[in-house]
């Protein structure tokens, strides 16, 4: 590790620095909130701790002003809503810091097309017939900036986004063979007992499946979605497997032990319906969201607080931010 690297560590109270964004896309769901966004909340008094609007992601999705603004304040809220104390997180918007972009720009001029052609989103985008824009492609370079930038030790992620840390890595490492010691290697940290979590036919939860679970919904929109999860065809009576069954797979992300195991007793001996347990699942998820409901409306209530909030966040950040630069810049010899 090189020696300004080390001092901006000390500088930080020897926290180990965690960084994490989220694209400003859509609303988010329970498997958002218990693949990761939960762990900002549960980790944010241990790791001095980075939570960034990914923006300019957002534009290869969003080509709208009204939508894009609206997003950004929609998802401000939620991260507010869940617990995050800004004055233990910098939250700001990636659009605020140019650093961003520039970085990503000197990181294309050592990557080459086969490497970025390996992206899961690239894939994805080819596998289904589609036309790729450039900041499709290219994405991988952008998120390693994001993420190098700041020097965290951790990211963050989900199961299936191990990539973009593996990319961020290699980045890194492909620099400092170039130029010299300049980036610190990240880890990334998923929480193995929700790595993956069941949408409501099955699969993955994921918007794209339209399987989700409103965090932030109505009372009336999570029912629907519970009582809309895929079971088979078993009897109230008859013995389930709750291993097989998609909402027991739920329950798991909010019961633990004697209550875990008694619901699990249940399904085994049989006389519980699906739609009992659906109901179960329903009012567990309420007992969840209400405080966080009641806290994101507070803000929502208060919105040039929550611009603050972002403002102040875009100011420690860009510090930050300029200092790595300065570095990078030095090494890439263009300071003169």
């Amino acid at each position: 590790m090189c020696k300004t690297i080390a001092f901006l560590l000390l500088f930080n109270n020897m926290k180990k620095r965690l960084l994490s964004g989220v694209k400003p896309t859509g609303a988010p769901h329970i498997g958002n909130y218990f693949g990761a966004m939960r762990q900002f909340v549960d980790l944010q008094d241990e790791y001095e701790s980075f939570v960034m609007i990914a923006d300019y992601h957002a534009l290869n999705f969003i080509h709208n002003k009204q939508e894009m603004e609206k997003n950004i304040l929609d998802v401000t809220l939620d991260y507010l809503g869940i617990g995050i104390d800004p004055e233990k997180v910098i939250i700001f918007k990636q659009s605020d810091i140019s650093a961003h972009t520039e970085l990503a720009w000197i990181f294309d001029t050592i990557t080459t097309m086969p490497y970025l052609m390996r992206a899961h989103a690239y894939k994805d985008a080819e596998a289904k017939n589609a036309e790729i824009n450039v900041g499709t492609f290219n994405y991988p370079m952008l998120m390693a900036a994001d993420i190098l930038l700041y020097d965290p030790e951790i990211v963050p992620v989900g199961s299936d986004q191990k990539q973009h840390v593996e990319y961020a890595r290699d980045t890194a490492q492909k620099f400092n063979k170039i130029y010299g010691d300049t980036f610190i290697l990240p880890k990334e940290l998923i929480m193995k007992d929700v790595a993956t979590i069941p949408g409501t036919d099955g699969q993955k939860m994921s918007k794209s499946y339209k399987n989700t679970i409103p965090l932030f919904g109505t009372d009336e929109e999570i029912k629907k979605a519970v009582m809309g999860i895929v079971t088979d065809s078993k009897t109230p009576e008859e013995p389930k497997n709750p291993d097989e069954c998609n909402i027991f797979a739920l329950h798991k992300l909010f019961l633990q032990g004697e209550q875990l195991q008694n619901l699990r007793d249940k399904y085994s001996k049989g006389g519980m319906s699906y739609k009992e347990s659906k109901e179960m699942l329903f009012e567990e998820i309420l007992a969840l969201v209400k405080p966080m409901r009641e806290r994101r409306e507070m803000y929502r209530n208060n919105i040039d607080t929550v611009k603050e909030i972002l403002n102040k966040g875009k100011e420690k950040a860009k510090s930050i931010a300029d200092t790595k630069m300065n570095i990078i810049r030095s090494n890439i010899g263009v300071n003169i």
